[in-house]
């Protein structure tokens, strides 16, 4: 197990960062779960990962030997927008979990990723993510962009932190959105009721979601609004979350809003009507700003067709 020794000269630093930034490949995610583990200490002493560090504190890293991915290649088909030797683009369908967890241990994304690049992954967040930079929810679909290489991965994770890495999303929510052009600026933290859950909390980390209405379907008693969405962070859930806290839940979302109620429009309709539809960063290699779109899928389509009939009745 290799063991990093630093002394800080940057007295007011959070621990988490001043690991990031100074062990080369741990990203701040990774620096967190270090920090929670036992695997950092400052002055000998475990300190949680938003310790405030002090000039001439002593801080020591023990960085865990690399260990075999315990997920396995499959021969899964990749829709691979663009690929180089450094990252690549995917779409994922709806449905598909990203990488290996209890209950899903086959069949996830992570496992194609394995079989079509072998060892040709960044391994920056542990051996059941390799190359995972950012998540789409299993039963949300889109573009997601994967690492080849630790050093491709802590670019891109970078820019995700600074908030330069551009996500925009299309979906459909219940109701009509007023205004029809906002922003939400509202906290996400775990639930306390349902820790499976997330919530709006002011324990919670800052998440800011920019919104702008592209349609209203009144159908039967209801509307229906194809609402854009841009992230300017992105906390686990956010959209589906935020949009619920504003009582528009994103059609078809069995956590936060009413499936059963949605499911009476839009039968077919498996989990939520969102669609990671834009992303662009700049390659961390050849800094050229990138930038990739993604049709809406069939079943958006179908959702979309269903309204647009209906309210022309």
């Amino acid at each position: 197990m290799p063991t990093l020794e630093f002394v800080c000269e940057a007295g007011g630093t959070r621990l988490d960062v001043f690991v990031a930034a100074f062990a080369q490949d741990v990203s701040r995610s990774r620096a967190g779960e270090l920090c929670s583990s036992g695997a950092v200490t400052v002055n000998g002493a475990k300190k949680s990962k938003s310790f405030s560090l002090r000039n001439g504190d002593r801080v020591v890293i023990d960085l865990p030997e690399p260990q075999s991915c315990e997920a396995q290649p499959e021969d899964i088909p990749l829709d691979i927008v663009f690929e180089d030797e450094h990252l690549l683009v995917v779409e994922k369908p709806k449905g598909m979990v990203v990488h290996p967890a209890p209950g899903s241990e086959t069949g996830t994304l992570v496992n194609a990723l394995l079989f079509h690049c072998g060892d040709r992954l960044s391994g920056i967040n542990g051996v059941l993510r390799p190359g995972i930079v950012h998540r789409i929810d299993k039963l949300t679909s889109g573009l997601l962009i994967v690492a080849k290489n630790d050093a491709a991965h802590t670019g891109l994770a970078t820019q995700i932190e600074k908030h330069s890495f551009t996500r925009r999303y299309q979906g459909v929510v219940f109701g009509r959105l007023v205004p029809e052009d906002g922003t939400v600026d509202r906290p996400i933290g775990r639930s306390v009721s349902d820790r499976k859950k997330m919530a709006i909390s002011p324990e919670g980390r800052r998440a800011v979601t920019h919104y702008s209405t592209m349609g209203q379907y009144s159908v039967g008693n209801a509307v229906y609004s194809h609402v854009g969405f841009q992230l300017e962070t992105g906390r686990t859930h956010q959209i589906r979350v935020h949009m619920a806290s504003l009582g528009h839940p994103i059609a078809g979302d069995e956590v936060y809003g009413s499936a059963k109620r949605d499911g009476a429009y839009f039968p077919w309709l498996e989990g939520q009507c969102l669609h990671a539809a834009h992303i662009g960063f700049e390659h961390p290699f050849t800094k050229a700003w990138m930038e990739f779109d993604s049709p809406l899928p069939e079943y958006f389509e179908k959702v979309l067709a269903r309204l647009r009939r209906d309210a022309e009745k």
